[in-house]
Formats: C-alpha cells, structure tokens, sequence
C-alpha cells in the first residue's frame, strides 16, 4: 500500500511537472518521430511525467507526415505543421516556418518527418535540462528534462536494432529503452503509440493516460491493441469505398 507521504509526494512532483507559473501546461518528455520506409507509416511515440501525453503531442496524417510538440505544450505547432507538410514543404522548411510565428518558440521542442523521410527537429533554448535532439533520415529522437544525451542513445539503438519489424513494436522498445536508463527526471506516468497507414484514421493509438508503471502497461495494452482491435481495424470501409484494410493482413 502506497503511504500518505509518498502519495503527497507524488503529487507535488505531478503538479510541477504539469504547469509552469502561468498555468501553461509543460511536458517533460522524450518522443520519436519516424516513418517506417517499408509500409510508408507515419506515427509518434512518446512518453512523459504528465497525464495524457497522447492529447496533445501526437499529430499525423497518412502520406504527409507527424509531427511531435511538447515542453511547453503549443498543439497548434503539430496541426499547422502538418497543413504545412500537406501543402508539400520539407519537415526543414515546415519547422522554419513554425518557428518564425511563436513568440515563445525558446520554450517548447518539435519535431517532424514529412513524406519523403526528411526529419528536422527544434529544441528551444530555454527548455528545461537535459534537453535535445537527434535527426536521422525517417526518424527522429527527442526530450527534454531529461537523465542525460544517453537516453537518446539508448532510444537510437533500441529503434534501429529490429527494421523489419511492425513500426508500433519499434515504438514501444524504444520507450521501454528510454525508460530504462533513466528517461523523464520526473519518472513517467502516461505514454502513447500513434501511427496512420493508408486511411485517414489511425492504424494504432494506443493512450496510458496514467499509471504507475506506463512501460509495463504500454506493452500490456498494446498486445490487447493488435489482439483484439486490429483485426476489426483492417476490416474497416476504406476512403475509395471499399471494405478491408490492405487486404484485412496485418500491416507490418
């Protein structure tokens, strides 16, 4: 049984990791961008010290791209970067142009991959400590509040050690492996998958909107996730009026 101090504690911890002195809602968190060049899926991972890093972080859309906002939380940045990707600029040029409209651009972090793999990420200078980020071609690893630079290494080796496998596997080892080694200062308390394929709605989103061990849960509902819900996913109307998502085979 949790004591009375420890849950005091806990909160205290919460509520500082939630909102700055403005009230502004803040996310000490680390995410990857990626797309997987095999199937062409877009998505976002990502977890943090915050309730519900799914609502406002993940933004993507099918053969356009994702984006991930988070530090101080800015939703617009990852709704009008994907119009931005939408109307065909690089993930460079749509960031540029993020950054020019947002007065308080210094404290908040995005990143992106648009349709051709291209990543380009921001990490603004007044993001709490250890913060960063790491572009490759289809993906990009990211944090802020962070244990150290190491839990991007561990997030990079974790997400290249198994290309062949389904993108939403690689997401959740390579939360696990941040997770692992240190991630948010804060400890995690929620997490998300979010990946489209072809449809205009989402392949996998997966929410741990709160708990106590996210990683441990993460893997529990994403097994229930490809268990129970994909299969009726892939058997879904299509946007060209047809029945069956590629097929009703499991994307991989």
């Amino acid at each position: 049984m949790t004591s009375g101090l420890a849950l005091r504690r806990r909160a205290a911890n919460a509520e500082s990791a939630h909102f700055d002195i403005s009230g502004n809602i803040t996310a000490m968190t680390f995410s990857i961008v990626a797309r997987c060049p095999r199937t062409g899926q877009f998505g976002v991972g990502a977890m943090t010290a915050m309730p519900a890093v799914g609502k406002l972080l993940t933004h993507a859309f099918p053969h356009v791209g994702a984006f991930a906002t988070q530090a101080l939380v800015n939703p617009y940045l990852g709704i009008d970067g994907i119009e931005l990707l939408r109307e065909g600029l690089s993930a460079e040029e749509a960031i540029e142009r993020l950054r020019s409209n947002d007065s308080e651009i210094e404290r908040r972090q995005i990143a992106c991959v648009d349709r051709q793999g291209r990543t380009a990420a921001f990490t603004g200078s007044e993001c709490l400590t250890w913060a960063g980020h790491r572009c490759h071609q289809d993906f990009t690893v990211q944090g802020n509040r962070l244990e150290g630079p190491h839990v991007l290494d561990a997030m990079e080796k974790a997400f290249l050690a198994e290309p062949d496998e389904p993108l939403a596997d690689r997401f959740v080892e390579t939360l696990a492996a941040a997770d692992a080694v240190g991630g948010d200062k804060k400890e995690e308390r929620s997490a998300t998958v979010y990946i489209f394929d072809e449809e205009e709605y989402p392949l996998w989103d997966i929410r741990v909107d709160e708990h106590d061990d996210p990683v441990r849960e993460l893997r529990r509902v994403h097994e229930v996730f490809r268990r129970d819900l994909i299969p009726h996913i892939l058997k879904m109307p299509r946007r060209d009026g047809s029945v069956g998502y590629r097929g009703a085979k499991q994307p991989s």
